[in-house]
């Protein structure tokens, strides 16, 4: 098994930046590829960003393309995703995710394991 924890949410205004941490312990071994996905108020989960081939190769949403970068450090078993020009429309629960296997990096149900999620508040 695999734990994930995130840290680093909280509330900013919009143009401002945050950046979330993912922390993975256990089989850490077992992990192919990380990936932030988020949960805006009334949608349904989405990709954020995700990257694998430890971390050589990246994965980014349109909407958030040229704002945001996911960063790997493999030798501290995290992933990084760090958020700049904050719109409010990034307001979202934020979930760090993680593949036991290579697959699609934009569809959820390749993940195996979850954090618990970290809030996300951009004001205007």
């Amino acid at each position: 098994q695999v734990q994930l924890v995130e840290s680093g949410g909280g509330s900013v205004q919009a143009g401002g930046s945050l950046r979330l941490s993912c922390a993975a312990s256990g089989r850490t071994f077992n992990i192919n590829t990380m990936g932030w996905f988020r949960r805006a108020p009334g949608k349904e989960r989405a990709i954020v960003a995700a990257t694998w081939s430890g971390g050589a190769k990246t994965y980014y949403a349109d909407s958030v393309k040229g704002r945001f970068t996911i960063s790997m450090n493999s030798a501290k078993n995290a992933v990084d995703l760090q958020m700049d020009s904050l719109k409010p429309e990034d307001t979202a629960v934020y979930y760090c995710a993680a593949a036991a296997r290579p697959g699609l990096v934009f569809d959820q149900s390749n993940y195996n394991f979850w954090g618990q999620g970290t809030q996300v508040t951009v004001s205007s």
